[in-house]
């Protein structure tokens, strides 16, 4: 899920990028509607949903420039649409917090979409020809933030150490800031991909409130355990390679 090439989508093939961002932010606005209308989503909400769509926006066309792409390729295309679903479940978190009565089930929804999904981005890309650096990398972050989203929505249930199944990658991220090694290539394994996706299943679960309290904190547990091991075997290689290099 790392960066590999440029897209290869020709210009004839694709809306430009601007304008798929832009129907973006227009499909975000209107989820953001539906949610008030449907889960009453307030002005905090309303305001995360913004501010994420506005990031989303401004990452993206960043990262798009750097890669030399002038339009995103199918399966990014599939990216982009689950990050819209997961802006919507940033609103309903943010909106939900201290709040007696958050937003569950939509926001459950959305995130099992986006989930769904997941599978979906890599699958279009190698059967479209379209596999790319930037669409590597936009599937991965979505990833990410998606599992820190639903970590803070999980915390105000089962207590604030479940932020680090979210946050563990953006601290190894900040780590690689001050030890340069940890930012070198890994081997692609199915082992870290199921971990990765372990993760977000186990959080939706618990998100959704349907198993006891004690049961969920377990399940998380075991799944921080397991993506602890996944950084720290990938540290150790890094490491090696460093030494023996």
């Amino acid at each position: 899920m790392y960066l590999q090439s440029p897209l290869t989508t020709s210009p004839g093939t694709a809306l430009p990028l601007d304008r798929q961002q832009a129907a973006a932010a227009v499909l975000q606005l209107v989820l953001l509607a539906a949610l008030t209308t449907a889960a009453g989503l307030g002005p905090a909400g309303w305001l995360a949903g913004v501010a994420y769509a506005a990031g989303l926006h401004a990452l993206l066309a960043g990262a798009a420039r750097r890669a030399g792409t002038g339009a995103l390729g199918p399966a990014d295309l599939v990216t982009l649409g689950r990050a819209v679903l997961i802006g919507g479940v940033t609103a309903l978190v943010v909106d939900g917090i201290g709040s007696a009565e958050p937003a569950v089930v939509p926001l459950v929804g959305l995130a099992t979409v986006a989930l769904a999904l997941d599978f979906v981005d890599g699958r279009v890309a190698r059967r479209t020809g379209t596999v790319s650096a930037l669409g590597a990398r936009f599937d991965m972050e979505t990833d990410a933030y998606l599992l820190l989203v639903l970590s803070v929505q999980v915390a105000a249930v089962t207590g604030p150490w479940v932020l680090a199944i979210g946050g563990l990658r953006y601290a190894f991220v900040a780590a690689g800031w001050l030890l340069p090694w940890l930012t070198g290539s890994l081997p692609a394994r199915f082992s870290a991909k199921a971990v990765a996706a372990a993760q977000g299943i186990v959080l939706v679960v618990a998100a959704a409130g349907i198993l006891p309290v004690a049961v969920a904190v377990e399940l998380l547990a075991v799944a921080l355990t397991a993506l602890a091991w996944s950084f720290g075997r990938d540290t150790l290689l890094l490491y090696r390679t460093r030494v023996a290099s």
